[in-house]
């Protein structure tokens, strides 16, 4: 498929230097015309696709999809005009859309991959699963939503760890977001020794959450024997607090009720066996 205009392709089959020469002369204004489509255009697309970040970030709109929503409308406006620069030069873009269509499907063949991984990127940015700053396990990983990109995701752990995944895998695996919601349920198992005061034991439990106004008195805490291990009676405390409080809240819980527990004669039992030795 050729793009040259027919003069242009019947001087170089011809291998006419000089009829070449002159025609590319006589074309110097589209030329120059196209180059400046082309650098204003660039630049142009770039100074939108800042000016809708700006936008995003007036709505409000999830930071982590500014840098793909950005990428997006920058390459989609650097190509209208190479278009409007080659329909200068008097170039069929009708063909050049066909040729460069075929070629696509041609390199799709060989970058499945990669294709794969910018649909998951747009399946993401609809179904919108998490957002900036939630706290998600996606198959063996986890940590907090940190950017959305075009062909994967970065999150940091919490032990301040980059990890970048694909956005293939994401939309692939189960995803669970511990933010979506703005409660969250802190299930704890108190053990103690089976000659504890059982109800003594639970009140001791309650005057610690009460303490703690990260704590939710809506739901209500519940407090309950939940088994008769070997060694111990676990009690069960089932607590709920903002889900961005979690860790702290977990953390008081399981120091305080030590202390407590130490302060008024509550022991914690090791795990033990006992053993009867009997004679013949």
């Amino acid at each position: 498929m050729k793009f040259y205009p027919l003069d242009l392709a019947q001087l170089i089959k011809e291998g006419d230097i000089d009829g070449i020469y002159a025609l590319v002369i006589s074309k110097i204004p589209q030329i120059v015309a196209a180059a400046a489509i082309i650098v204003v255009g660039f630049i142009a697309s770039n100074l939108i696709g800042k000016l809708v970040v700006k936008g995003m970030q007036a709505k409000g709109v999830d930071p982590s999809i500014h840098s793909f929503i950005r990428t997006i409308v920058t390459l989609i406006l650097k190509f209208v005009f190479v278009l409007s620069a080659f329909s200068t030069l008097g170039i069929d873009v009708n063909s050049f859309v066909t040729a460069l269509g075929a070629a696509g499907v041609t390199a799709g063949i060989g970058l499945q991959s990669s294709i794969s991984q910018f649909a998951s990127g747009i399946q993401i940015l609809v179904n919108h699963p998490f957002k900036s700053g939630d706290y998600i396990d996606v198959g063996n990983v986890s940590g907090k939503v940190h950017e959305i990109k075009i062909m994967y995701t970065v999150l940091i752990t919490v032990d301040n760890k980059r990890v970048i995944i694909p956005n293939s895998y994401i939309t692939s695996n189960n995803i669970i977001n511990y933010n979506a919601e703005d409660r969250r349920r802190l299930d704890l198992v108190f053990s103690v020794s089976y000659d504890a005061d059982i109800a003594r034991t639970k009140q001791v439990i309650r005057k610690v959450i009460e303490k703690n106004n990260l704590i939710l008195t809506d739901p209500e805490p519940i407090i309950a024997v939940k088994e008769h291990a070997a060694s111990s009676v676990n009690i069960a405390c089932l607590i709920w607090c903002p889900a961005d409080e979690y860790w702290n809240v977990f953390y008081y819980m399981q120091e305080e009720i030590k202390l407590a527990f130490d302060e008024n004669g509550i022991s914690i039992p090791y795990g033990q066996l006992d053993v009867h030795i009997t004679k013949e």
